[in-house]
């Protein structure tokens, strides 16, 4: 690469460099014979964008109301629970104050660690059961422990929680797409990553996808 090439791509702003990358995404997609629904185009983008993985625009399920459940949540103000501190970090801060929503993770809480070593369950499973007790109707972003899809799952069941919205995206390969497949049979909206793909910067990623919808001019 030459020189005044590299200056001419040091001059673009970060927007620019998003909306370049999603141009790009979109004509890999069409080439690939794919074309996104404009109603959740967002969501696919920003998975595909975060993860540089095409699949996300065949395994991101959602129910017939997501979205539309989980932004009117959303512009009430609701708090979103993440199963991870990481997935915490990745949710953007300005657009969630912008909204005027909480942010949640119990995973480092200490009761919640004395609790799970006490009942030797895993935190995740704690976790969900400490934040369906303050918080039974928020946004739910699940993107590694599928124990915590499981358990919320189960919480659901007890009628201790009904979510806004569950973005269940666990990774891995033990109860992964079990969990998966469980929670969408729970009559709360969601958008799932079916299979085993995942992760906490893909739930980070959807959420954030919503919250630009409505912060961005």
């Amino acid at each position: 690469m030459l020189e005044g090439e590299k200056l001419k791509l040091l001059e673009i702003n970060p927007m620019e460099i998003e909306k370049r990358s999603f141009a790009i995404i979109e004509e890999e997609l069409r080439s690939m014979g794919i074309e996104l629904s404009e109603d959740k185009k967002h969501v696919y983008l920003r998975a595909i964008h975060t993860s540089a993985d095409f699949d996300y625009a065949r395994n991101l399920v959602f129910s017939n109301d997501a979205l539309e459940r989980g932004e009117e949540a959303l512009k009430r103000g609701t708090v979103v629970i993440t199963d991870t501190n990481m997935g915490k970090s990745g949710i953007n801060k300005q657009a969630l104050k912008k909204l005027g929503c909480g942010l949640e993770c119990f995973m480092a809480d200490e009761q919640v660690a004395a609790l799970a070593k006490e009942r030797h369950v895993t935190r995740a499973i704690v976790s969900m059961e400490q934040a369906a007790k303050l918080y039974p109707n928020g946004i739910y972003v699940i993107g590694n422990a599928p124990t915590a899809l499981i358990r919320l799952g189960e919480l659901i069941d007890e009628g201790k929680c009904q979510p806004a919205l569950v973005i269940g995206v666990p990774v891995g390969f033990v109860n992964v797409v079990e969990s998966k497949e469980w929670i969408m049979t729970k009559g709360v909206p969601y958008i799932v990553a079916k299979g085993r793909k995942g992760g906490s910067n893909i739930g980070a990623a959807i959420c954030n996808a919503m919250m630009y919808k409505l912060t961005r001019t």
